[in-house]
Order: structure tokens, then sequence, then C-alpha cells
């Protein structure tokens, strides 16, 4: 198993099997702290910088508490157009992070652009770790998910994913890249103009990952042993920003998980995680069923964080 230290995280294609393991072990040793809410002195001397092109609320928070709970410094920004790179002068990937590297010691960058992260690890010569990049990857959200789902099932293998929303997004790319390293079945369900594109089809392929597609959530929801779910209702991920104007257009219900449904077909056991935030695939109501796990996410996130710092900055090994 290669070493954490220094290493960029651009694509769960990256990591092998073992390695997915090492985080989470690394993570349940960091978790009392979380939990007790106990900031430790491990990365004391570490500066985290985070360079967010994108909104976000949980991953950038989550990764700025993690490194607190670490006992580390924080700096960086979360809106470019704050910031030479998205005002009259459009500062380039190359020049921006040749630049941000000397004002910390690891770099968190969400981009709107696809292989942003991957090009900022090009020019920058701390480790750089990709919270989002357009349409690309989420590494950092996908490992949070398949450690929710270790502990909560205590297993990656043997296990149906039924993943529920559009195709294009970046979570689904990771985790269904993840999955190829588990002994897993994915069941796919997406509006026809969502599904998986023939080129991520192919790769697919080419790793071995069991995957079919299924036409709504009732055809496959018996099956399921985790429930994951991204909107249909959707920005386009390609942008900086994209505010809402005027109604959006509601889930159909093919594509939605009910209370109803979860009482009369799914497994008793199965879960369901979401990386937030939701629009009406996912109604509140579901939150007080004995499936929801997307609450317990958020604090597992700060945990899978916690652990990815420590690794990539040299405190665990």
């Amino acid at each position: 198993m290669r070493s954490f230290a220094g290493r960029d995280i651009l694509s769960l294609k990256d990591f092998s099997r073992d390695e997915f393991f090492r985080v989470f072990q690394v993570a349940n040793d960091l978790r009392p702290a979380a939990r007790d809410r106990r900031n430790t002195d491990l990365l004391k001397n570490k500066t985290l910088l985070t360079a967010f092109y994108q909104p976000s609320t949980r991953t950038r928070l989550s990764t700025e508490a993690a490194m607190h709970r670490l006992g580390g410094h924080v700096l960086g920004f979360s809106d470019s157009k704050m910031t030479r790179a998205g005002d009259f002068y459009q500062e380039s990937i190359k020049d921006t992070f040749h630049m941000l590297e000397y004002y910390g010691d690891v770099i968190a960058i969400r981009h709107f652009q696809e292989g942003a992260p991957a090009e900022a690890a090009r020019w920058a010569s701390v480790p750089v770790i990709n919270c989002g990049d357009g349409w690309g990857e989420h590494p950092t959200q996908v490992l949070t998910d398949l450690y929710t789902i270790l502990l909560e099932r205590g297993t990656l293998d043997g296990l149906t994913y039924l993943l529920v929303g559009d195709m294009r997004m970046r979570t689904m790319h990771s985790l269904l890249y993840a999955l190829s390293q588990f002994d897993a079945e994915a069941i796919v369900v997406s509006p026809p103009d969502m599904n998986l594109l023939p080129e991520f089809k192919a790769e697919l392929d080419l790793l071995n990952v069991a995957y079919r597609e299924a036409a709504s959530v009732a055809d496959a929801i018996a099956e399921a042993d985790i429930i994951y779910m991204e909107p249909v209702v959707q920005a386009d991920y390609t942008q900086s920003r994209v505010e809402r104007a005027g109604e959006t257009s509601l889930t159909p219900e093919a594509y939605q998980v009910t209370r109803d449904l979860l009482r009369t077909k799914a497994k008793r056991s199965s879960i369901i995680l979401h990386s937030l935030p939701r629009m009406d695939e996912l109604l509140p109501d579901v939150d007080q069923t004995r499936h929801q796990r997307y609450w317990a996410e958020a604090f597992n996130g700060v945990v899978l964080k916690m652990s990815l710092l420590s690794l990539i900055l040299g405190a665990a090994e």
C-alpha cells in the first residue's frame, strides 16, 4: 500500500481496497475526539487552505472543522468572486495555486470545471484534495458515504447499492469507481436524460463494476441494502454559481423515495444516504424512519476528513 503522506486526493480510481480501509481505520482511531468535541494537537503546526470556487455547506465546513479538531489552522475563500481568480483579472489555476502553495500545507479545492483539482495539483508543491470538480468526482463525500455504510452494516461487501438521481453527478461517479474494489452490485435509477454516459459505462466495464439499470425506484427498492440518493432537479455544476429563478420542476414519482415506499417495499435493514442538499426526491417525513442515515453522515464527514488530513500531513501512517 502506498503512503498517504504528501499525496493528492483527486480521484477514487486511484484507491486500492487496502487504502480505503486504512482511511477508515484512522477515522475510527480519531472518532472519539470528534465525538467528545475535543481539539487535539496532531496538526498544531499545519495550515489548511480552502479554495472553494463553488458554493458549499457540508464539504467546506466539515473539512475546516476537521482541521480545527486536529489543532491546525485554516484560511481560504468560499467565493472566488472575492478573489483575483473571479474578478476582472480571471487569474489562471496555474498562477493561483503556484501562489497558494506558499500559504498552507494542504489545499482543499472545489471548482466548477472538471479536472481543475488535477490542474491545481500540477502547480502546487503541497497536497491537493478534490472536494468536487464540476461533473467530475467528489472523493471526500464518497469516502464519507462508504465510512458511514461500514459503521452501519459492518461491511462494504455483499451489498446491493441502489443509486437514485442524476448519474452525471460527481458523487455517483466516485461511488461507482469505488465499488470496483468491493464485492457489490449497483442498481442505477435515473431519468433518461440523466443516464450514465456511454464513455463512463465503458470505464465501469473496464473496472469490472457490477451494475444494471432500472426504470424506477419502486422496481428496485426491494433488493437494496443501501439507497443512495441525489436530486434529479439539478443546478448546472459547470457554473460557479446558479441562482434559482422562479419555481423549480418537481421530481417525478419514479425517482422519489417516500415513507410509504419504504414501509411497503424496502428491506427493514436498508439505509438511506444523501449527500444533501435535497429537493423533493426525499421528503422530510422520511427523516423519522429507521432507514435514514444522512444526518449521521454530517458527523462522519468531520471524522473522515480528520483521517485524510492526518494521513496526508504525516500525523498518521
